[in-house]
């Protein structure tokens, strides 16, 4: 444990080193995220009925996703994995005194936390700034603080044991936008990041209860707003760890299954 907290502490500070990138991000976040605001503010003016979720706790939801962003999508990547694994060169990282799981798993989790503490902190000051109905609210309650902290890093841990999937399907297809491809669609997608859970048809809603990308991003942002009640989010942070559980010895299992028929070839 001592080595892979080693690696994360190390990642995390080479991470760190990226402000200029990180304030370019900020200034794209805020650019999609006004535009993605009006989008909605015009579906709601000529909304038939009223929708399951307010505009206030959409622009909650929004302004939250894109302060988070490197949190809950998949897109972002650590393209040195893949060419390691495409290359042949991951016989290097077998040869390393450490399981290759937890080492991959704390690089990614750093990498996500340095590139969020860089750009998380503007979006959300700017954003509680803002005029109304703009601006982000505070929580409803201390307790759904508190609440939305866990999930929202109960999510972080989530997502990054769904990406070793990516990484570990890549020894399978070699092909690294492929995979990216089909996991960075369905996770964005069910997660909430196209459209929130809440306004989808039924039927879709049934399927992304059912899978664990929601709640990676839309269980947390709508605890935040108070549209999952307290008590519905105490039980949702049961959900995330056992979904974290199944899915860390899936994965630990999985990668130990494809490193078992890696072939490398070369001098």
């Amino acid at each position: 444990m001592k080595m892979y907290l080693a690696v994360l502490r190390l990642r995390l500070n080479m991470g760190m080193q990226y402000r200029a990138a990180a304030l370019a991000g900020v200034a794209t976040q805020f650019f999609w995220g006004f535009i993605i605001i009006m989008v909605f503010e015009a579906f709601y003016e000529h909304a038939a009925m009223t929708p399951p979720i307010s505009i206030k706790e959409l622009i909650q939801y929004i302004w939250l996703q894109q302060a988070f962003l490197v949190f809950v999508m998949m897109w972002f990547r650590d393209n040195e994995l893949f060419d390691l694994i495409t290359s042949g060169n991951i016989a290097y990282e077998l040869c390393r005194p450490s399981g290759l799981y937890g080492f991959w798993y704390a690089k990614l989790l750093a990498q996500r936390l340095s590139s969020a503490l860089l750009r998380c902190f503007p979006i959300l000051i700017v954003a509680f700034l803002l005029p109304k109905p703009y601006k982000l609210e505070p929580p409803p309650s201390i307790w759904a603080f508190l609440l939305f902290l866990s999930s929202l890093l109960l999510g972080l841990l989530l997502l990054v044991a769904i990406s070793m999937f990516l990484y570990i399907s890549v020894f399978i297809t070699l092909s690294p936008m492929g995979s990216l491809l089909v996991f960075g669609v369905l996770s964005e997608f069910f997660a909430g990041l196209v459209i929130p859970v809440p306004l989808m048809p039924v039927w879709l809603q049934k399927i992304a209860y059912v899978l664990p990308f929601r709640w990676t991003a839309d269980f947390p942002f709508r605890v935040y707003s108070g549209h999952i009640p307290e008590s519905e989010a105490v039980f949702g942070i049961f959900i995330q760890l056992a979904f974290l559980t199944v899915l860390v010895l899936l994965g630990r299992a999985a990668l130990n299954g494809v490193l078992k028929k890696v072939v490398v070839q070369g001098g």
